[in-house]
């Protein structure tokens, strides 16, 4: 089969949002955090939440793994997010936060994008961008993907 130019259509899904996440591990200890976040992944693989599309691993570097998710929209991505399997991770990184680095960027095809960096040097958006503190009006992710300064 020869080479075949192709695209996708994505007007069936006007609310997507796409997410990037990484984990970088800089200890024992995070190497553990690592293989738990891993276990969850493989079952959020098996039995996807309602409104993730998709679900990829990626590796950024060596100790540096993370994946790249589409989602149906905002808010199946938030709902998500408050659920208690994925709060169980954020405690347990928070526990060991000097173990590790996590960040993520999420991209809504309807506009905007926002991100988060904990204990990681500046990549991505960070490289660039002007640092600023997620509180107050800027403390979530939905407020800070429709924030315009």
């Amino acid at each position: 089969m020869g080479y075949q130019r192709r695209s996708v259509d994505l007007s069936g899904y006007p609310d997507l949002v796409v997410i990037y996440l990484g984990y970088r591990a800089t200890s024992l200890a995070g190497l553990r955090s690592l293989l738990r976040i891993g276990r969850g992944l493989r079952e959020i693989k098996a039995d996807p939440p309602p409104g993730l599309l998709s679900h990829e691993d990626m590796w950024f570097g060596l100790l540096h793994p993370g994946f790249r998710q589409y989602w149906r929209d905002f808010d199946s991505l938030e709902a998500y997010t408050r659920a208690s399997q994925h709060m169980g991770w954020w405690r347990d990184f928070a526990r060991n936060a000097g173990a590790g680095g996590i960040w993520h960027e999420t991209y809504r095809i309807g506009g905007g994008m926002e991100a988060i960096y904990s204990g990681m040097p500046p990549i991505g958006f960070g490289s660039f961008a002007p640092a600023r503190a997620p509180e107050g009006s800027f403390m979530s992710a939905r407020q800070r993907v429709t924030a315009r300064s």
